[in-house]
Formats: C-alpha cells, structure tokens, sequence
C-alpha cells in the first residue's frame, strides 16, 4: 500500500503547477494534501477512481485538508474531538479495517512564537486523540506537523533555535508524541540520513540551495513499523514549497 502526504500550500494554485500529473505519477492508494485554502467546489479536481474527503477552515483561503481514497474507509472523523479545535480544517482521519489514517495539518506557533499557547493545548488534545484510537487499531498520522524534531532535521538548527517549528517547546512535544508510542518512520529507517527536508522558503533561493526543514511527517504505532518498507521524501517533485512524502506499507 502507498500513503503520500503533501502540503500544496493552496490546492487552486498548486493545479496550475502540475499537481494532476504527480497526483497520477504517485498514484497512491491514499493521497492526502494540507494547506488546501479553498472551500469544497473551489477547486476542479476530480481524480477518477478515488473517493473525496474535505475537511476546510471556517475561514476562507485558510489552512483546510483533503484525502482521496481508492478504498472507501469504514468511517470519517473530521478534528480531533475537541471543539476548540474544529475551526480550521485542519484533520480528517479516515478508518479502514487494519488501521487508521489521520491526516493533520498542525497549527504554526508563528512569528515570536505568538501562537505557541495554542499550539500547546492542541499537542496535547492532538495526542489524547492519537492514544485513543491507537488504543482501538494501529495509526498511521501524516501531514506537516510543522516541527523538525531533531538538529539533523533542518539545515540551520542553530540560527533556528527558538524560532517556530524548532523552538524547545514544540520539538518537546514531538518527543512526548513519540514517546508514547509512535514512530517517525523516515528518521527510524534512516536514523542518519542529512539534508534530507521536505520544505523549504520560497525566499533566499532555499531550495535551490537545499536549505530547508523536515516537517512532514509519516507517524507510526510502533506496533505498525515492521510493516514499513519505506518512507520517501520526493524532493524531485515541484508544485508547492513542501514536496511529497511517501509511505510504503505491507499488509499480511
């Protein structure tokens, strides 16, 4: 089975930079996307053979997440079960049989690390949610989780240090996440792997000069991992400032 996760940093704008054509070279089984920034209809984008789920942001040309699927799952959750939560668009978790598939586009703690109180409260309701499913089958969370964990997972860690998506508060929260239960697929298979990003700033010629960051992510249940036989980052893969990521998973 292939998993990939992709933030488009707007659908609309994204189809106009070949979006369709990598949509049917990846040809995923489930194909999820992040940063939509459309309402449903906005968009003419009608895969053939794939079912649709749209979760958008109460607020226009905002945040919002999608999922096509080839298998319709058994059922769908849009957030995270928390009110507070359910404004922005920015989860839909898909259920199948063997697992479930949630798809999250995590909020940014922004500029001074202004929104860093409720980046916090949705680590938190984010990982009780997480638990609770894992509890019930294995979980398999993708999307841009907007941190890179460790030092390794960006170019410049230490000019970063601080800033949003590599402050001490946020890469916490990822450990605890991981802690509890989970694994970063891409890094536990290649625990050593540099200059491996799958975002990079439109400004300073970034990704010319792969200066960029890891924060799109494939989470597994531990108990999922020896299924995984790769997470791949499609650098090659142009259309939005965040490239493609793959999981390749095997089902007994």
């Amino acid at each position: 089975m292939k998993l990939i996760t992709w933030n488009v940093n707007g659908l609309r704008a994204c189809l106009t930079k070949g979006f369709a054509e990598s949509f049917a070279a990846l040809d995923a089984d489930i194909f999820s996307i992040q940063e939509t920034k459309m309402q449903p209809g906005q968009a003419d984008f009608a895969p053939e053979g794939y079912y649709e789920y749209l979760n958008s942001a109460e607020k226009k040309g905002y945040s919002g997440t999608a999922c096509w699927a080839k298998q319709p799952p058994l059922s769908v959750r849009y957030g995270i079960d928390k009110e507070e939560h359910s404004h922005e668009g920015r989860a839909i978790t898909l259920e199948y049989p063997e697992f479930y598939l949630v798809n999250l586009y995590v909020p940014n703690a922004q500029d001074e690390l202004a929104r860093i109180d409720y980046r916090m409260q949705w680590e938190d309701d984010l990982r009780a949610y997480l638990l609770a499913l894992d509890a019930q089958k294995p979980v398999i969370v993708c999307g841009d989780l907007n941190v890179a964990h460790q030092e390794i997972d960006l170019k410049n860690p230490k000019t970063n240090r601080g800033h949003a998506g590599f402050s001490d508060q946020e890469r916490g929260k990822m450990t605890e996440l991981l802690s509890s239960g989970f694994a970063d697929s891409f890094r536990r298979l290649y625990p050593e792997r540099t200059g491996a990003y799958s975002w990079w700033s439109y400004r300073f010629h970034a990704r010319e000069k792969n200066a960029g960051w890891r924060i799109d992510y494939f989470l597994v249940s531990e108990r999922l991992m020896p299924k995984v036989k790769d997470c791949v980052i499609h650098s090659e893969i142009f259309g939005s400032d965040h490239c493609p990521v793959e999981l390749d998973i095997e089902w007994d």
